[in-house]
Parts: structure tokens; sequence; C-alpha cells
């Protein structure tokens, strides 16, 4: 994953609050946008407390996750996970994609009132996974780009319609077995497996204590609540803990520097970074590093 550049921004806040950059359209908290990027950095760090589905019209970006990266290119369509991220971007050509944001709550909604069941499907599901491109998820986001060509706004309840029309298309294709597995997870998962999947994915980007909680659906007060009944023990010690282990591990990697380390562990400051690592570990960054080269 590449060295982030701090702070991260809420793409969905980014979005919803500039609607003089970005044509959208609104149904509740779900969004639709077209979006043409103009960014002036290589690399920008952002995260969504929704769930967006992307769909390349042209241009080419690169989504870098905890979990891997994926090279988005013309013709991409991809389910991203609510969480963090880093975007790469490329400055040979325009991009251009169109943006939908998809609530948990509306994904459940729509999947609920469906009049047959989602295929079961339980797997272990990327924050990234492909929707197949196939006829009707093209028609489907063809019929969007004619909604942006007219100068008049769609009916709010068309949009609503819209929406659960790309869901539905989305779940009835068994290939889709990344985006079934979560709308499994959706229906039938505790609530408490869905914290940990929030925390494990995205601990090691520096998200704020709300962030966390926003991301897990839930108030500040009861993300904590929830977190030591999970952890027993409070979110800032768990997060260090596991921010410290997982750069002991990429210093152990003779490839990673101290400030690579760092960044990619989840902290803002490298001279904050080198204080706690010393105590928690007796040893600097330099020197774990050092004697980690030795050993390899």
């Amino acid at each position: 994953m590449p060295v982030k550049s701090f702070p991260l921004y809420n793409l969905y806040t980014r979005v919803s609050t500039n609607p003089d950059r970005y044509r959208r359209f609104t149904c509740g908290e779900s969004l639709l946008t077209i979006y043409s990027c103009g960014l002036k950095n290589k690399y920008e760090d952002l995260w969504s407390h929704h769930n967006y589905i992307v769909y390349v019209v042209e241009g080419r970006k690169i989504w870098h996750t905890s979990h891997g990266s994926y090279d988005l290119r013309r013709g991409s369509c991809v389910f991203i996970r609510k969480g963090a991220g880093i975007v790469e971007q490329f400055f040979d050509s325009d991009f251009c994609l169109l943006l939908f944001f998809l609530p948990d709550e509306f994904i459940c909604d729509v999947l609920k009132r469906k009049s047959t069941p989602i295929l079961r499907v339980d797997r272990k599901h990327d924050q990234v996974f492909a929707i197949e491109n196939n006829t009707p998820v093209q028609a489907f986001f063809q019929s969007m780009l004619t909604y942006f060509d007219s100068s008049i706004d769609p009916d709010q309840a068309l949009i609503e319609l819209k929406f659960r029309e790309l869901i539905l298309t989305i779940a009835d294709n068994p290939a889709n077995r990344g985006a079934l597995s979560y709308f499994c997870s959706l229906l039938h998962e505790p609530h408490s497996v869905s914290l940990q999947r929030v925390m494990e994915d995205n601990f090691c980007f520096n998200l704020k204590l709300e962030e966390f909680a926003k991301l897990s659906s839930r108030s500040l007060s009861v993300f904590k609540r929830d977190f030591i009944r999970l952890y027993d023990v409070s979110p800032g010690k768990w997060l260090l803990e596991k921010r410290l282990n997982h750069a002991l591990h990429l210093l152990r990697n003779p490839g990673k520097s101290v400030s690579e380390a760092a960044f990619e562990s989840g902290f803002e400051s490298a001279s904050h970074f080198s204080r706690t690592f010393r105590q928690r570990f007796g040893i600097s960054p330099a020197s774990m590093r050092q004697r980690a080269a030795v050993l390899n």
C-alpha cells in the first residue's frame, strides 16, 4: 500500500456538500452522482460511512485497501464496502465515473421486500468486489447517463426506483458472489461481527473514534460500550496495540522504511510513532529495521 497523505476526507460528504462541482441526484441518504475528477495529488486518502458502487465511464484509478489493490478502468463496475482506502490517480487521461452511495439500511430494505430470497453465500468478502458487467448492468448505467444528459432532474421517486433496480439486478446474478456474501451478512450477521469487521478492516487508517463509530452505524457512546464488551479494552488502547504490532510486522520486511511503517499503520506523526514504538517494544523502529535487515 502506498504511503498515505493525511488527513482522510469523507467521499460521501465531499460529494453531497458540493452540488456545484458534482452533478448529482439524491434519494434520502443514498446519492447518485457523476463524478469527473481533477485531483492534484497522486494519492488521495478517503473514507465513506456508506457503501458505494463505482462504474468507470472513462479513465483509470487504483483503489488501495487493507485487503489489496484494485485497478479500475473503463467499464469496471465494483461494489466498495464502507471504510477507508487510498485512491491512486493517473494523469494521462481524464477520469469520469458514476457513484451510487448505498447505506446498509437501504440495501436491507430492498432485499427484505424481494419476492424471492437471495442466494445464500457464506464466504469472506473483500472491501472491493467486482460486479459482473453483463447486459442488464450495462443497460442500467446507460439509462442513468441519459438523466445526466438532460437539463431536467428526474423525480426523486424515480431515483429511488433506480437505486432499488440496481440492488436487485446485482442480487439476482449468482456470479456476483462478493456482493451476495455481503448482502447475506447484512441480513443475518450479528451486530458484534460487523463491528469487528469495521475495526479489522480499517485500524491502519488514521480515523477518529467518531468515524469508527459512524462506520459501525453507532453513536460514539454506543460504539465505546459495544467495543469494550467485545474486546474487553478501550478502543484507543486496542487501536494503539494493533497499529504497533502491524508496524512491527512491516519493519521486519527489509523493504519498508520507518516512515512507511508508521503511516501504513495509521500513525499521523513519525515522532509519535517512534516514541510509542520504543515504549512498547524497548527498541527504536530504526534499530528494529536494522536488526531485521541483518537477519534477512
